[in-house]
Formats: C-alpha cells, sequence, structure tokens
C-alpha cells in the first residue's frame, strides 16, 4: 500500500464525530482544513463509498484516506494568541499584532498570522492556496490591525470580488514626519516595483508603468513638526500608504523602508530632555488598520469593526502631544 494510503477501522466510544474531525484527531501532520478538502475532492471513503466532511463516524466503519504527502512548505497550527473582533460561520476579523508576518514565506516559516489562525478556526479557505489558508488581503509586517479572514471558499471567492471592486471600506491611522498642509486630500500616484531595490515600492507618472493607487487622507491633529492622520485607501496596492504619504513628504514615523529614521526616541521630540532622552518609544511603523467596514457576502448585513490602537501608537500620540503640542 502506497504511504499516503490509510486505512483502519474506526474505534469509537462515545458519540460519533464528524469525518473531518476524526480524520484531524488521527494524522496530526495534516489541520483539519487539509483533510476537509481531500475529503470534499472525493480521496476519502467509508465502507466502500465516497464520504462527506459531515459525515458521522460509526465504531468499525472501514475508513480509506488518500492524503497528499507532507510538506514542510505548508503551514502548521501554532498556539499564538489572537485577538478575534467578529466571528461567524464565513468569516472573521482579527486584530492582527505588529511585527506579525501575515502568511509563512522564505525567512518567516513559523509565528505567522496563518500558523495562528490554523490553530484557532477548524475550517480555513483554501481558495488561494494550501499555504495561505483563510487569507483574503494582507498587512504588512509591522502594520497592524484588522485583517478579514475566510472560513469556506465561496465567501473568499466573494470578498476577493469585493476588495476588486473596491466595496470594502478601509480606514488606517497614522503618525507622520512634518505638519501636513491640506487638511485633506486625494494622492494619485501609480505605485510600481523600485527599479533598484526589490524591497521598496516607488511612483511612477509613466502610465505604462506600474499601477494606478489613490488614497484619501484627513489631518486629524497637528503637532510642532508632526501630524496624526487617518487614511483611506480606494485602492490596494503593495505598501500603498506608505509610499503615496512619503511621496508627498510626510512619511510615516519609524517606517523601515520609506523613512529615514526607523524608531523614535524621547531625545527626538525634545533635545532638552535628560532623563531617558534615549528611550526608544516607538520601534515600528505608526500605521494601524482601524476600522473595516462591508456588506456580508451571506447575511446581507453590513459589518463594521473597529481595532483599539495598540498602546505603542499611543504612547507615541501621548508624547507628542506632551513635547510637540502647538498649544
Amino acid at each position: 500500500m502506497p504511504d499516503n494510503v490509510l486505512e483502519l477501522r474506526a474505534r469509537l466510544k462515545g458519540e460519533s464525530p464528524r469525518l473531518d474531525a476524526y480524520l484531524a484527531s488521527l494524522y496530526s501532520d495534516y489541520s483539519r482544513t487539509v483533510i476537509k478538502k481531500v475529503i470534499d475532492e472525493g480521496h476519502v471513503s467509508v465502507n466502500g463509498r465516497i464520504a462527506k466532511a459531515s459525515y458521522k463516524v460509526r465504531h468499525d466503519d472501514h475508513i480509506r484516506v488518500v492524503l497528499p504527502p507532507p510538506s514542510h512548505d505548508l503551514p502548521v497550527p501554532e498556539d499564538i494568541p489572537l485577538e478575534i473582533l467578529y466571528e461567524d460561520d464565513y468569516l472573521a476579523l482579527i486584530n492582527k499584532p505588529p511585527d506579525m508576518v501575515v502568511h509563512p514565506a522564505r525567512g518567516n516559516w513559523s509565528g505567522t498570522l496563518v500558523n495562528a489562525l490554523l490553530h484557532h478556526f477548524d475550517d480555513l479557505s483554501e481558495e488561494s492556496d494550501q499555504s495561505r489558508p483563510g487569507i483574503v488581503h494582507r498587512l504588512d509586517r509591522d502594520t497592524s490591525g484588522v485583517i478579514l479572514i475566510a472560513k469556506e471558499e465561496q465567501t473568499h471567492r466573494d470578498l476577493a470580488l469585493m476588495f476588486e471592486q473596491r466595496r470594502v471600506f478601509k480606514e488606517y491611522h497614522a503618525l507622520v514626519h512634518g505638519s501636513v498642509s491640506r487638511d485633506s486630500d486625494y494622492i494619485e500616484a501609480r505605485i510600481m516595483r523600485h527599479p533598484h531595490d526589490r524591497v521598496k515600492m516607488t511612483i511612477t507618472h509613466d502610465p505604462t508603468q506600474g499601477r494606478d493607487a489613490c488614497s484619501y487622507y484627513e489631518v486629524v491633529e497637528r503637532f510642532r513638526g508632526f501630524s496624526y492622520v487617518r487614511v483611506h485607501p480606494r485602492t490596494g496596492r503593495t505598501h500603498q500608504i506608505r509610499v503615496h504619504l512619503a511621496s508627498i513628504g510626510h512619511p510615516i514615523l519609524a517606517d523601515k523602508i520609506y523613512s529615514s529614521r526607523d524608531c523614535v526616541r524621547l531625545l527626538d521630540l525634545d533635545p532638552h530632555i535628560e532623563r531617558e532622552r534615549d528611550k526608544v518609544i516607538l520601534s515600528r511603523q505608526a500605521l494601524h488598520a482601524y476600522r473595516l467596514r462591508l456588506k456580508h457576502p451571506r447575511t446581507g448585513q453590513i459589518l463594521e469593526v473597529t481595532a483599539p490602537l495598540p498602546e505603542e501608537f499611543q504612547h507615541t500620540l501621548q508624547a507628542l502631544r506632551l513635547y510637540r503640542s502647538l498649544d
């Protein structure tokens, strides 16, 4: 018998579990999401008949499974705390913490949002691919806040279309260098990969290069040399808000790619301060996905979810009000 073909007799005491849950409990190398996909694709039979994931296993059932070979490229569940802002049978909204990569990739195979999702949720969409279950859109590693997760394939497709058609309202909060002169404005500038630095994105005025991008911003509060802004991206390009704000001379604080300083210290706010002048008060970019609003693709309900500002962002804002107030 091939290594990826499994045959067993169910041995049960008590209630009958779902087939996907039963198999996932037996084979820890595979998440329940992967098991469910194998069942849905017709690779599992019970007593000689193709079975559904919802089938209730009975004692002495003969189960035959053809599993995909385990791969180190596939993410595994990890017990990482998650703040779940909203959840139903179709989707979930998570408050992603800063310094967390969304999905595994070269150099970040562990500790990602996907690893956490696989631990917390039994069902996640694999519409995109098995290495990114549930992921409909992304946030940069150092960007915190609301991120949307799909639990099943049709919902994933519907949500992806909503993002493509710009029917999802997104609101970000940011702290930036400089006093932004206009109270509000649109930034419309195409974005492309930087020709000499593949980590960076850049603005291009060539209509044949890059992709169109539009961001609307509003000033929430001004300080001496700094500003607090709300940003509503109309499109969803890589690094869009970071690139757009930098392009108008107001890079985000502590942005390690688009700002000249990768952190904020107390002495940056008050050069005359003596105590703890080298204390770092902001160690990552001050960009937070604060609000997401959309029409639920299944129920038609309007969902609006907010994620509170992280502590580091709040502390920096308090320090700006203390040391850089215009009053």
